[in-house]
């Protein structure tokens, strides 16, 4: 088994505002968060990964923002370390969000937007390990 594999996904929430006048000029700013999390159980080897995207303008949010929440379920290998399942269930699961954020905007009649690409080898990770 990869180190990762994706058994379901969800979206479990989008919220979206458009109240763009016509022909207006906006920066688009984005943000996002990822966390990873194990049962208490890890006899199944399963976790739970969720990925939070928001984009919007930048001066006002309440002109055009959309925020997706994607949610998913991965088995992974017990042997590998945390760190890597979680940069690669970020691998996963960031190409569903990229397609989703796009697909809300080219159907809300708006050019669409096209989250960068990102490589989430180069970043900093931050581990915390809830209470048991």
């Amino acid at each position: 088994m990869a180190c990762c594999e994706l058994k379901a996904y969800t979206f479990s929430d989008i919220n979206f505002t458009n109240r763009l006048d016509p022909n207006v000029q906006i920066k688009i700013g984005n943000k996002f968060s990822y966390n990873v999390k194990y049962p208490s159980d890890a006899s199944n080897n399963i976790c739970r990964g969720e990925l939070e995207v928001e984009v919007g303008d930048t001066s006002d949010q309440s002109k055009l923002n959309l925020k997706v929440t994607l949610v998913g379920i991965m088995a992974y290998d017990p042997d590998e370390k945390r760190e890597l399942i979680h940069t690669e269930s970020f691998k996963i699961l960031y190409p569903l969000a990229r397609a989703m954020v796009t697909t809300i905007t080219a159907n809300a009649g708006i050019k669409p937007i096209l989250l960068p690409n990102i490589n989430i080898d180069d970043q900093d990770i931050y581990r915390i390990d809830g209470a048991k």
